[in-house]
């Protein structure tokens, strides 16, 4: 497989790399799905993933991917990356996000506390073909065309309109400096509906509002609420050890940040449910004080097992410890990063340890009504194009690429397909009776 580029390599030799890479998959081949290849049901592939997690969370994270097919699509990553790993893939390697979905970009706070809107989530991140990220992103935007209102055709044509802008942002990357390609920004954000709604909300989740939303004052302290089964309190065990943890996490931080967490004490620790895909991992919160209470930081201890991708990437060679990956995995494909990001261990476990809520805001699929579906799909083309080209070479992607026409067509036939897939396998889920509250 392709990997870092050669830098002893001229731009024209790694641009016809790429082309040659043309004979190994064609453009117009990435439609295949090879559904009857499965050696394992998709019920069992993600029962599979459920070890290790906490058994009383389990139902919930079925009961949440029921919900609705696109609900079922959030939490299956280990089927997607079991169908992708039998199809005919470029060996062309980036950075994968891994789980590049329509509601897996957001908005937060850069360090500089001006709001960014990026991929934001990487639980799933490894370096792996760079096409992968764009079958899933297809896929998704099918679902979420579907789940929104909107015809066939018009989540086709976002499909192709988000491939188009991929293509179209890579080849001008191609044309760029390595330093400004590092640099680039992804313009007229706040033009595009779902894009400034989401900006709005991150304006408004403030540490000031998270404090709010999850603490309550006792005594002369606030603490988290309980908000079971969401926000739960944990045992005086399980907050020296989360706390203990932080020490081995402060060393990663640059000196400044170091400097400014030694101002926070921490005052309470709750176990609190996220997501759907990480539903049954462990995840606590911290609440820290600065100057008072007024001077909150929350911080988020998130459990990182193996990317749903490893076992399909043996060449990967992915960080041993999993939270080291996913942020790694963040800052390689982001511009501006968490400021606060770093990894632990602790319990036999690997975390990610990240601002919880800082500024953060994503896309509700009500956001993608209308026109809002094909515009926000452009942006989602850009985006990722960054995050690859940044990872990767764009220089070889490009001259696979092309003009992206072909690709294009061919992952719109893609989306469906797997949509379709993913339509089938809900189903079955909800046959199966997994699903409940926890």
């Amino acid at each position: 497989m392709y990997g870092a580029p050669m830098h002893w390599a001229t731009a024209e030799e790694r641009r016809n790399l790429g082309q040659a890479r043309r004979k190994q998959v064609g453009r117009q081949e990435h439609h295949t799905l090879h559904i009857k290849a499965r050696t394992t049901t998709a019920l069992a592939l993600l029962d599979r993933s459920m070890r290790g997690r906490v058994g009383a969370l389990i139902k919930m994270k079925y009961g949440l991917m029921a919900d609705s097919p696109f609900g079922y699509f959030r939490g299956a990553v280990p089927v997607m990356a079991a169908d992708l790993s039998v199809t005919p893939n470029t060996g062309i390697v980036t950075q994968l996000c891994g789980d590049a979905h329509v509601r897996n970009l957001g908005a937060y706070a850069a360090p500089d506390g001006r709001l960014v809107f990026d991929i934001n989530d990487f639980d799933e991140t490894i370096r792996g073909p760079f096409e992968w990220d764009l079958k899933r992103l297809a896929a998704s935007l099918v679902l979420a065309g579907r789940g929104s209102g909107h015809k066939e055709s018009a989540a086709r044509d976002a499909v192709e309109k988000c491939v188009m802008c991929y293509a179209a942002t890579m080849n001008a990357f191609a044309g760029m400096t390595l330093l400004e390609v590092a640099h680039a920004q992804v313009h007229r954000m706040n033009a595009v509906a779902p894009v400034h709604a989401a900006l709005m909300k991150a304006e408004r989740a403030t540490p000031q509002h998270t404090l709010e939303q999850l603490t309550v004052a006792e005594g002369k302290e606030r603490r988290f609420k309980v908000q079971k089964p969401t926000l739960t309190p944990v045992s005086a065990t399980v907050t020296r050890e989360v706390l203990a943890s932080l020490a081995s996490y402060r060393t990663q931080l640059e000196p400044q940040r170091q400097h400014l967490l030694s101002f926070y004490r921490p005052v309470d620790v709750a176990f609190k449910v996220v997501g759907t895909g990480s539903v049954g991992l462990r995840d606590y919160c911290i609440y820290l004080e600065g100057n008072g209470a007024k001077d909150p930081l929350f911080l988020q201890v998130k459990e990182e097992p193996a990317s749903g991708y490893t076992a399909y990437l043996p060449d990967a060679h992915p960080a041993h410890q999993n939270g080291q990956r996913v942020a790694e995995g963040q800052r390689a494909m982001q511009v501006q990063t968490d400021p606060f990001l770093g990894w632990t261990q602790f319990g036999g476990r690997d975390y990610l340890v990240r601002q919880l809520n800082d500024h953060k805001g994503s896309i509700d699929l009500e956001d993608l009504a209308g026109g809002g579906l094909e515009a926000y799909a452009e942006v989602c083309g850009e985006l990722l194009a960054r995050g690859h080209a940044r990872s990767g070479d764009p220089l070889v992607l490009a001259g696979y690429l092309g003009t992206g026409d072909g690709l294009a067509q061919s992952l719109a036939k893609f989306g469906v397909l797997y949509a379709d897939q993913t339509e089938k396998d809900w189903a079955a889920l909800k046959r199966s009776g997994k699903a409940g509250k926890a």
